[in-house]
């Protein structure tokens, strides 16, 4: 497993153990769906529910394939053992980095606009100033917006182990500025 896809899992660990007790529950997966949801409140009903059933499978993946002994929660050497063995996390991935590109989508044309890019991000909590970097590497166009495409295959691949030098790793470097 390289370094880059190390470090990208750890801070998504972080981020996702939303009640800071350093460990995942099913609790911490309900809390980010919502603040996710709140971050985009002009997104369509549907969407804003697919981005809430794809926190859950996420988490429903995580605790089905490591909690062994069923106390319901998931520290940061079970998840690594899961998000990046890419056969057992795939499907979880792909439906999550579908719902957020199509949560933000408020127009349904494909593209997200900066502005429900950087809400969405930062109710994940990520930095302010990578989510800027991540969105001017997706290549905005001339309205200030990026394919959702490209930016649901910037999440999927930023679960890869072997994956270095992706754009994602923007939003683990140090904050610029």
């Amino acid at each position: 497993m390289r370094t880059e896809a190390l470090n990208r899992v750890r801070l998504v660990f972080a981020l996702f153990d939303v009640n800071g007790n350093g460990v995942l529950e099913a609790a911490d997966f309900e809390l980010m769906a919502d603040r996710v949801r709140d971050a985009v409140p002009g997104a369509e009903a549907a969407a804003q529910e697919a981005m809430a059933a794809a926190f859950r499978r996420y988490w429903d993946t995580l605790v089905e394939e490591l909690d062994t002994d069923g106390d319901g929660r998931v520290d940061f050497d079970e998840y690594v053992a899961c998000v990046l063995v890419p056969e057992r996390f795939e499907g979880a991935a792909a439906e999550f980095a579908g719902a957020l590109s199509t949560v933000g989508d408020l127009r349904g044309d494909g593209r997200v606009g900066r502005a429900e890019f950087v809400a969405l991000m930062i109710a994940i909590g990520f930095a302010p100033a990578n989510i800027q970097a991540l969105f001017d590497a997706l290549g905005p166009d001339e309205e200030d917006r990026v394919a959702s495409e490209a930016w649901d295959a910037s999440i999927r691949e930023y679960y890869q182990p072997d994956a270095d030098g992706t754009v994602g790793d923007l939003l683990v470097a140090a904050p610029a500025g």
